[in-house]
């Protein structure tokens, strides 16, 4: 059974089926279920030997925060619901990097995590897959969810 598990969130229906796959484990109560949410940083344009940081509205940095809060709040409650006990996380950075320290920093047993079958193949093929580099960077074992309505 897993100790420790690793649910990626934020929002988007794939991320809901990796929420309903967790509750599916039942993994039972004393395991312990982190849920993270990773807000993407802001972009950094780089000029000659300048680097400067795209100037985002504070107000809008704020509520992205705020909406991800909620999005966090949303998913902890229905695994709460399931009679989980959830952790929650709002990271910013590169979601494959910071699911990546998270295993580490945790001691993870298992990462869950969405994934679209909308997204078409020749986008795949150029930007790889994040299920794909991700495997590449933890060593725990990795549960894909997807519809399972869906034929791929």
């Amino acid at each position: 059974m897993y100790r420790k598990i690793l649910v990626a969130y934020n929002g988007t229906p794939e991320s809901r089926y990796a929420l309903q796959e967790c509750i599916r484990l039942s993994p039972g109560p004393s395991a312990e279920i982190h849920l993270l949410a990773v807000v993407m940083p802001q972009p950094v344009l780089l000029a000659g030997e300048f680097v400067a940081a795209a100037v985002l509205n504070v107000e809008e940095e704020q509520a992205e925060r705020k909406a991800m809060e909620l999005v966090l709040a949303t998913g902890k409650e229905l695994l709460m619901e399931a009679g989980l006990k959830v952790t929650t996380h709002l990271e910013v950075g590169e979601p494959i990097t910071v699911i990546a320290n998270m295993v580490n920093r945790a001691g993870i047993d298992l990462v869950i995590l969405g994934h679209s079958r909308h997204k078409p193949f020749s986008l795949r093929w150029w930007r790889g897959s994040t299920d794909a580099l991700l495997v590449e960077k933890v060593r725990c074992s990795l549960l894909v969810a997807a519809d399972p309505q869906r034929a791929a």
